[in-house]
């Protein structure tokens, strides 16, 4: 089974994708998540005339170090809302559908919107008519798309998906064979549940978000640091055929060590001096490292990891 993880990893510290990745290979991976998710530097190069060749930078500089792309993340905003960053938001979008083709990644993750007020048949009509807008670029490139299950914890009293169950009629109802899933599994603990939802998914899982938390907050810390049972996972992926199906391990853990304004736990202010307000590249590193780590034991201890990552 890859090992692969996020170039969100290096967001903190590292300003182009590939000096993220460079980081990335130091900690011993060789399968990457390219994030474009609120990430204004990467975005913006996508945008210009030359949009290809900026691509093609980061995948001749990935092939150099003898890695590859499994899975990426489009731009976050929510599509229900059809206010006046839509066309914004659906324009991008589409571009990092046509950039994952360019990078030779399979998938990308594009997040459903949400909304209150209303029930299960709208929200899937109302997002099903989104999707639509993204079939054309899904067909042309043969780019997935994959939804993503996300808690309370994040969407209050919003509909969104919550269970693999409602995420598999969604797939079912929406019926392109280049829409899937991918299971996030720090989404998943706030809501407390992991198999059943993965054995739901079946063949429509094509992808996972490896993270922890203490099941309050989506705090995507690594394993061990929180309250998810892994073996729970692990067996959610096998019994769902997702191993058999050559499914990636793909961690998501972006908040080993967390900036001063992280979004859930913002570190209390001094007046004084700031030279250890947030953490350094260096420790980042020695994370990373300790990341891969723990990868590599939890798919050893099922017989899974593939040597060479």
């Amino acid at each position: 089974m890859k090992l692969a993880t996020t170039t969100c990893d290096f967001n903190k510290t590292r300003s182009t994708a590939e000096e993220r990745i460079r980081g990335l290979y130091g900690a011993g991976f060789r399968h990457i998540d390219l994030s474009d998710y609120n990430i204004p530097g990467d975005t913006a190069r996508f945008e210009g005339e030359n949009w290809r060749e900026e691509a093609k930078k980061i995948r001749y500089f990935a092939e150099s170090l003898g890695m590859d792309f499994v899975q990426a993340h489009s731009p976050g905003g929510n599509p229900l809302s059809r206010d006046d960053k839509f066309d914004k938001l659906l324009e991008t979008t589409i571009r990092s559908v046509e950039v994952c083709a360019e990078l030779g990644i399979p998938q990308t993750v594009v997040h459903a919107g949400w909304a209150s007020g209303i029930g299960r048949d709208e929200y899937f009509e109302r997002n099903l008519e989104f999707y639509r807008l993204l079939f054309p670029v899904m067909e042309k490139t043969g780019v997935m798309v994959l939804i993503e299950n996300s808690t309370k914890a994040n969407m209050g009293g919003n509909w969104y998906f919550l269970t693999g169950g409602e995420m598999r009629d969604f797939i079912d109802y929406a019926g392109h064979p280049l829409l899937g899933a991918v299971w996030d599994t720090g989404h998943a603990n706030c809501e407390g549940h992991q198999y059943s939802d993965l054995i739901a998914l079946g063949d429509a899982l094509k992808g996972v978000h490896i993270h922890d938390n203490r099941g309050k907050l989506d705090e995507h810390m690594p394993i061990w640091s929180g309250t998810i049972n892994m073996d729970e996972v692990m067996e959610g992926l096998i019994d769902s055929g997702y191993v058999e199906r050559g499914g990636v391990f793909t961690f998501e853990v972006d908040s080993t060590v967390i900036n001063a304004g992280n979004w859930l736990h913002r570190r209390s202010e001094y007046k004084g001096g700031g030279r250890l307000l947030n953490p350094p590249d260096e420790v980042l590193v020695k994370a990373e490292e300790m990341l891969h780590v723990t990868g590599e034991y939890i798919l050893r201890q099922y017989g899974l990891f593939e040597e060479g990552d």
